[in-house]
């Protein structure tokens, strides 16, 4: 399970120092790909084949799943990272992202996502008063 926040930097070649909590989850590869709120989710590469396995059940009449499955897998890019724990982050996807050399990497259970780091910060001041003011059961039998 990927948990927390860590602000790293982005080198000069588009690569990314994954933090060492995540490292041996990720150590035998993992499939970076454009996420929801423009970050980029990163998935252990056994998670994202069982998640691919539940996105080949959408049926394939139904356009919203059809443009889900395009944008997620046609910006896909596996990786293995290198020895010192780097990623190299393809121009696509951080132009998609809008990376530039602040970063947030936070762990989202199952995947980290890699966010601008102003971004990250804005999404959380935005979602902080939601996050205290929920008052309904957003996930069943949390509350």
């Amino acid at each position: 399970m990927f948990l927390g926040t860590y602000e790293p930097k982005l080198d000069d070649k588009g690569r990314l120092i994954l933090p060492s909590k995540f490292r041996d989850q990720l150590a035998s590869g993992l499939v970076l790909t454009r996420g929801q709120d423009r970050c980029l989710y990163a998935f252990p590469a056994l998670e994202f084949e069982k998640m691919y396995e539940e996105l080949r059940r959408a049926p394939l009449a139904s356009k919203d799943a059809r443009d889900y499955i395009r944008i997620m897998l046609s910006g896909a890019s596996d990786q293995i990272p290198d020895r010192q724990g780097r990623l190299s982050i393809p121009p696509q996807l951080r132009q998609y992202a809008g990376l530039e050399r602040d970063l947030a990497v936070i762990g989202a259970g199952a995947r980290i996502e890699i966010w601008q780091a102003q971004a990250w910060q804005d999404y959380v001041e935005t979602q902080e008063d939601i996050f205290s003011s929920t008052a309904q059961e957003v996930v069943p039998g949390l509350f």
